[in-house]
């Protein structure tokens, strides 16, 4: 039976994350992944001088983790910022309207460009400005972003703001996801200021990053994923090797050295291959988690479970740029639910960033499924293509078929962080400190976007070492 310092379950950022930190310490350690390769929803692919990014393609800036690995791993000279103009649409009555300068998540934070929006009515900007005046709401219980955007800002902005960009991010229900577990800062300016507008106004004083909020890497960010498993050994990462139930050990083995405590945890694959460890990080999503540890702890199963899991798909589709009437002149476009186009969002790919697209061609890309599509994914790819031009011919006045289209399909990859997320966590928090030497980290828990599972990753490897480190530092 082989054994570790540290088994961790699960090869994507979080869990190769975790791994990353090991790395720099005396720690051994493996990564079991169950797919066939690592890097989970981050996955970029080149074909024929065009460059995909099939799930998520940029790193938040104001979230500084991501960046500052891939400056770890040699990569900080290869980010790039987004192309100009910056711009980000919502489509309306059938057009696209950008969101007006100087907004926060469509917050807008000065008076005229806001006022000479055509994306607003009248009525529903003078709502908008009356936030101003919305009395701070006194109780600090967890409330929904869709409650939250439609108390102070009224139901235009949810309908046309808070559903399609604030909730779409999260590929959630706008009246399901938590303020407090995703959008904090909404949740601290009112508490702070009594105001967002007032809040975040006096926050424009401070310089904004020229570059933009956003980076990527000319390859996509797999080139980070490439780079983290580069940096780990050789033979840490083992993928296409599930993990199916993690037991407490039977105790120390005959080779066992006795000077460390016995393996606290046995980790059994889907093959019936048991690895020991010390210690067990879990960087899984929630509902394999709770799978994983369903004989070690029955109530840590259960709250995992309770975390709920969307699917999404992405569809990818190159042009002629002569073939495209639209002039393409930002990031891309969201799309509330009312305008029913059968897609999500749409990005442009090789507006957005760099040498996406050969020149003369342009690469865009359709999003579907999430909670106000559950069943997207039941179509065929043809379907899903066929929703996409449907949906992208009238706003962008494309002209021909694609020259070549591809589909990625992410089944229950969105964490749900709804509201009450963040007292499940704390009873998920309690339940895993009963059991010294396991820990648990991914998008289901702690955080969402890349640069959080980065950042929660790296600090659950680092809580794993120094767990350890009270016998193994002494040993090696």
């Amino acid at each position: 039976m082989e054994r570790f310092d540290v088994i961790v379950v699960g090869g994507g950022i979080a869990g190769l994350s975790a791994a990353y930190e090991l790395s720099r310490t005396p720690m051994s350690f493996v990564v079991l992944e169950a797919a066939p390769r690592a890097g989970g929803v981050v996955l970029s692919e080149e074909i024929g001088g065009y460059t995909i990014d099939g799930g998520p393609d940029a790193l938040l800036v104001q979230k500084p983790d991501g960046i500052r690995l891939c400056e770890e791993l040699g990569l900080g000279s290869r980010l790039v910022a987004t192309q100009l103009p910056r711009l980000a649409f919502i489509q309306r009555a059938g057009r696209l309207h950008a969101l007006p300068a100087a907004s926060v998540l469509g917050i807008p934070t000065r008076v005229w460009p806001f006022l000479r929006s055509r994306l607003f009515t009248w009525s529903g900007k003078v709502r908008m400005g009356a936030e101003l005046f919305i009395p701070r709401r006194r109780d600090d219980s967890d409330e929904s972003i869709g409650s939250f955007i439609t108390r102070r800002f009224g139901a235009e902005a949810t309908q046309y703001l808070a559903e399609p960009l604030l909730a779409g991010i999260h590929a959630g229900d706008v009246d399901r996801l938590s303020l407090r577990a995703l959008f904090p800062r909404f949740a601290e300016a009112e508490r702070v200021r009594g105001s967002l507008l007032r809040a975040f106004r006096s926050s424009m004083h401070r310089p904004a990053d020229p570059d933009g909020p956003f980076r990527s890497l000319p390859g996509g960010l797999s080139e980070m994923i490439r780079a983290l498993l580069r940096a780990l050994p050789a033979d840490a990462v083992r993928v296409g090797m599930p993990a199916e139930r993690a037991i407490a050990s039977a105790g120390p083995q005959p080779d066992s050295d006795p000077r460390l405590p016995p393996p606290r945890f046995r980790v059994t694959t889907a093959a019936g291959v048991p690895l020991e460890a010390q210690a067990l990080v879990l960087a899984t999503p929630a509902f394999v988690t709770g799978a994983v540890v369903r004989d070690l702890d029955a109530d840590l199963a259960r709250l995992c479970s309770e975390v709920r899991y969307e699917s999404t798909a992405t569809v990818a589709l190159a042009f002629r740029r002569e073939a495209v009437a639209h002039p393409l002149n930002g990031s891309g476009f969201v799309v509330p639910r009312t305008e029913r186009t059968g897609i999500l969002a749409a990005s442009w790919l090789s507006s957005k960033w760099p040498h996406r697209a050969p020149d003369g061609a342009v690469l865009l890309r359709t999003f579907f499924g999430g909670a106000r599509d559950p069943r997207a994914l039941e179509q065929s790819d043809r379907e899903l293509v066929t929703r996409s031009m449907s949906a992208l011919r009238p706003v962008l006045g494309i002209r021909t078929e694609p020259l070549f289209t591809r589909v990625y399909r992410w089944e229950r990859a969105s964490a749900q962080h709804e509201v009450g997320h963040l007292e499940r966590m704390a009873a998920i928090d309690r339940a895993v400190a009963r059991h010294p030497g396991l820990f648990v980290t991914g998008s289901g828990f702690r955080g969402v976007g890349i640069p959080d599972c980065i950042a929660d990753g790296r600090a659950t490897g680092r809580s794993a070492a120094r767990w350890l480190g009270q016998w193994v530092g002494e040993v090696k």
